[in-house]
């Protein structure tokens, strides 16, 4: 084990890709573990081939419509509309938005990006400074895998096998609290990075509002709001399966974006290329995943790592402190969704063994390694929402660790009150 571990962490550091790694180090070590290429040759096809799987795309392409049509602009002005009268209200409105985008485009990464493009240029014209601004989006980007749909629970559910509607209701309340905590942050650090602690007023007017009367703005952002009520409402109330939402989201995307002439053809294809490449990435790293934990599994290593914690560990609590310490390590230095992939079939027989709901564990698991997105080096959240708002990483760190700090004690709250994430169990 010590060699595999050790051949992964040499490729990473050489830059290699992540479906690459994943499968070398197996394909290199096939002897070893009493493993033949005709045996492993099925298990990619196998891996990717899972129906809840499907979803990954789809979302990703539903997020992709959204906001090449600028339905995702127009969420943010209705926010705009509802909150400018609060002080400091754009810092709200990015929260705000940031949990409308996460129930749309179910990734953090794609949160930021969409949300960030768009706030961030309002936000240093009402003299935030450029490193909060990329502090705050980033953060409030986490609402992207809490706020359901969220991608690395369709992965976990799919992987472990824990049903993805209840890992949906599960992030309801961490989502909440979440939001909660960053909402406070912002609230104090408000007072200190602006100008008499109240936001400035350009001359030029609203960008996001654009002149529009309240009654258009809602009326133009009421197609949007329908989306997440379209997808939640249809798995909540069993009318379909998660990936049936996704692909009814896509759907109603494409037909409401074309009905209201918001989006053409070419912006169309465009959407449709942007997701097939980025959710064909993580099927590819989800199928090479599939190779290195097979190769795990039959050689009895989450059975070990499982006898291990609890001849060592004897506690619960002992558990998903160790977890956690382990989870933020490994989410600083892997992307999220291979993490997932890595992790969940790996410490979800331990976890089970200390009597852990394994719906608990995945959102303890999941939230800890989209931590991981706000430390560098494997920190996309901070590159994406750096570039969206023309700030340097150093501009942000000293607005950053605030954040960082609301996020660890949401996290803390999440591992040691289940019912934070297991409520709907006691309805």
């Amino acid at each position: 084990m010590a060699l595999t571990f050790g051949l992964m962490a040499l490729f990473l550091v050489l830059g290699a890709p992540l479906a690459v790694t994943f499968g070398l180090v197996i394909f290199l070590q096939m002897g070893a573990y009493g493993l033949s290429i005709a045996g492993l040759s099925n298990i990619p096809y196998e891996e990717i081939s899972s129906y809840p799987l499907v979803a990954i795309p789809l979302f990703m392409l539903t997020g992709e419509l959204m906001n090449r049509s600028g339905m995702a602009a127009e969420l943010i002005a209705l926010a705009d509309l509802v909150l400018r009268r609060i002080r400091a209200a754009f810092g709200y409105i990015t929260i705000a938005a940031s949990a409308m985008m996460g129930a749309i485009t179910g990734s953090s990464v794609a949160t930021v990006a969409a949300v960030g493009g768009i706030v961030s240029p309002e936000m240093a014209r009402r003299g935030y400074p450029r490193g909060y601004i990329a502090s705050l989006t980033s953060s409030a980007g986490l609402l992207g895998v809490l706020v359901p749909p969220s991608i690395p629970l369709i992965l976990y559910g799919a992987t472990v096998g824990v049903s993805i509607s209840q890992l949906f209701l599960a992030t309801l309340l961490p989502a909440a609290l979440m939001s909660v905590l960053f909402l406070i942050v912002h609230n104090v650090m408000s007072r200190r990075v602006l100008r008499d602690g109240v936001e400035g007023r350009p001359e030029s007017g609203d960008r996001l509002i654009g002149g529009k009367a309240p009654a258009r703005v809602l009326f133009d952002a009421s197609s949007a709001l329908l989306l997440p009520v379209l997808i939640l409402g249809g798995i909540y109330g069993g009318i379909m399966t998660p990936t049936e939402a996704a692909a009814v989201g896509c759907i109603y995307a494409v037909v409401v974006g074309v009905a209201r002439r918001l989006i053409d053809g070419q912006g169309l294809a465009r959407a449709f290329r942007a997701a097939a490449i980025t959710g064909s990435g993580i099927l590819i790293i989800i199928a090479m995943t599939g190779v290195f934990n097979r190769a795990m599994v039959l050689n009895q290593v989450p059975q070990d790592i499982a006898l291990w914690v609890a001849t060592y560990i004897e506690s619960p609590m002992a558990f998903l402190i160790t977890v956690n310490v382990v989870l933020l390590l490994v989410g600083t230095f892997m992307e999220t969704n291979a993490s997932i992939l890595l992790m969940g079939p790996l410490l979800a027989p331990a976890a089970e063994r200390f009597g852990i709901d394994p719906v608990h564990f995945g959102i303890v698991l999941a939230t800890n390694l989209e931590i991981g997105l706000l430390t560098p080096p494997m920190a996309a959240n901070l590159y994406v929402a750096a570039r969206a708002a023309n700030a340097r990483l150093a501009d942000m760190l000293p607005y950053l660790g605030w954040f960082f700090a609301a996020a660890l004690l949401g996290q803390a709250i999440i591992t040691f009150v289940p019912f934070a994430t297991l409520w709907f169990r006691y309805l």
